[in-house]
């Protein structure tokens, strides 16, 4: 059996969440190098990730407990997120360090039902750790020697 989203499992810290659906985008701005408009090579650019959750409102309270503990939704601290999937054939896991939440959609509602209220969470990966995939991470050790946490 091959990967699906239903095979993704879903840590935000020491919360397991049951997601609708989730992201992880990596902007790596490196670049090719030129000489007189020829390329040359490459250079290095500025890194970033950041993702978003959806989820429904039972999973959401789960969150905002956390939020409640912390005194605030921006009191919340840092926390690492863990996408895991393992099937009979394949498995994934993707770690992103020192993800900061940020409210979006709260509200989107239909008085005509029919559907579940979904809870938008976007984030943002803040820590040099950055990015791990299966167990590899996207940044060089040498990118990142020398920044402190």
């Amino acid at each position: 059996m091959r990967l699906s989203g239903m095979n993704f499992k879903v840590n935000m810290g020491d919360i397991m969440l049951h997601v609708d659906t989730a992201t992880l985008t990596i902007s790596d701005n490196s670049a090719v190098s030129q000489t007189s408009g020829v390329p040359d090579g490459n250079v290095d650019g500025d890194v970033a990730a950041n993702g978003e959750l959806s989820l429904n409102a039972s999973q959401f309270k789960l969150i905002s407990q956390a939020a409640k503990s912390a005194g605030s939704w921006r009191g919340l601290k840092t926390f690492d997120m863990l996408f895991y999937a393992k099937t009979s054939q394949d498995e994934m896991k993707v770690e992103a360090f020192g993800c900061r939440i940020k409210l979006s959609d709260i509200l989107d509602i239909d008085k005509k039902g029919g559907q579940a209220s979904l809870f938008k969470i976007p984030f943002d990966v803040t820590s040099p750790d950055f990015v791990h995939i299966d167990g590899v991470p996207y940044l060089r050790p040498d990118e990142i020697e020398d920044i402190k946490q």
